[in-house]
């Protein structure tokens, strides 16, 4: 009986940083784009300081996901491998999370410092012409930067609902 309940409250446990992890990441992500940047932009003073807000918080919002992601996937394997005898690593949600990993890294090493570094070499990008190279090349990364978001936010809402099929 005592090792039941213990089995149980491990489970639980585990069930819980997953639940947790995604919550976190999910969560940052709606945060961050229908409340903090939208706020940010009608709020700052100028678009730079808005832009370099909203820069700096995605950057958190990031090393967050990233945790998170780690946080989930082990937690889950462990899951697996407890109840079902193998970690099940390609499973749906396990891969649906290693690409969500994938793309926010993608976005905080690759496309983040080189949309800084441009808007370190701008100044006031509002004061930049549209027709500017460097402009358009920043114009073309927050793009990418933006589908990233929404393919994790996406792919993250599809592991919270598998995930949630999956308790008991």
């Amino acid at each position: 009986m005592l090792l039941a309940d213990y089995n149980r409250g491990i489970m639980t446990f585990l069930r819980f940083l997953m639940l947790l992890s995604l919550t976190v990441w999910i969560g940052g992500i709606i945060f961050l784009s229908f409340v903090e940047a939208p706020t940010a932009f009608s709020v700052a003073p100028t678009r730079h300081v808005a832009g370099t807000l909203v820069g700096h918080s995605l950057g958190i919002l990031h090393w967050m996901g990233l945790f998170s992601g780690v946080v989930f996937l082990g937690s889950s394997m462990l899951v697996s491998s407890l109840t079902a005898g193998s970690a099940r690593p390609l499973a749906a949600r396990h891969i649906l999370i290693c690409v969500m990993l994938l793309l926010t890294a993608v976005s905080q090493f690759g496309i983040s410092p080189k949309m800084a570094a441009l808007r370190a070499q701008f100044g006031d990008i509002d004061t930049v012409p549209a027709t500017d190279s460097g402009r358009m090349q920043f114009d073309s990364l927050h793009v990418w930067s933006v589908r990233l978001e929404v393919a994790v936010l996406l792919m993250g809402l599809a592991v919270l609902y598998l995930t949630s099929r999956s308790i008991p």
